[in-house]
């Protein structure tokens, strides 16, 4: 699991290699990841758009951003949580991502908030030790 508080709102990310959607001889690896927003601060807060670079094993990075997740824009009150699970393909057996969410408070500010980098690691990865 990995973990970042911003302003009060604390992102989780357990991300998890999916095996059955995945194809390594096509050079597909496929993993799902489930996200939970918690906010821990004492404003009510909107999820307006996110942003996610998606960063392979040969450094190849792709840009995602949009409105909302999942289609929706969640509003979370002191105390509340949203979670989600997405996914991602890749052509290389690992990666890492990381991104932002852009939140507006309910009096109309906007900040962003940080998601933790986290790793895409698939058991077809061959690891050497130098």
């Amino acid at each position: 699991m990995y973990e970042r508080v911003t302003r009060g709102i604390r992102v989780s990310v357990d991300p998890c290699y999916l095996e059955s959607q995945s194809d390594p001889e096509e050079g597909l690896y496929v993993w799902a990841y489930t996200i939970r927003i918690a906010n821990d601060s004492d404003e009510i807060v909107r999820l307006r758009t996110r942003r996610w670079l998606i960063t392979d094993a040969l450094g190849l990075t792709e840009e995602v951003a949009g409105e909302g997740v999942v289609g929706e824009q969640p509003v979370l009150r002191p105390g509340e949580a949203f979670e989600y699970t997405s996914g991602a393909p890749l052509r290389t057996p690992s990666g890492m991502m990381v991104g932002r969410y852009g939140m507006e408070t309910a009096a109309g500010e906007r900040f962003e908030v940080d998601i933790p980098a986290f790793s895409l690691d698939s058991p077809h990865e061959s690891r050497q030790v130098h």
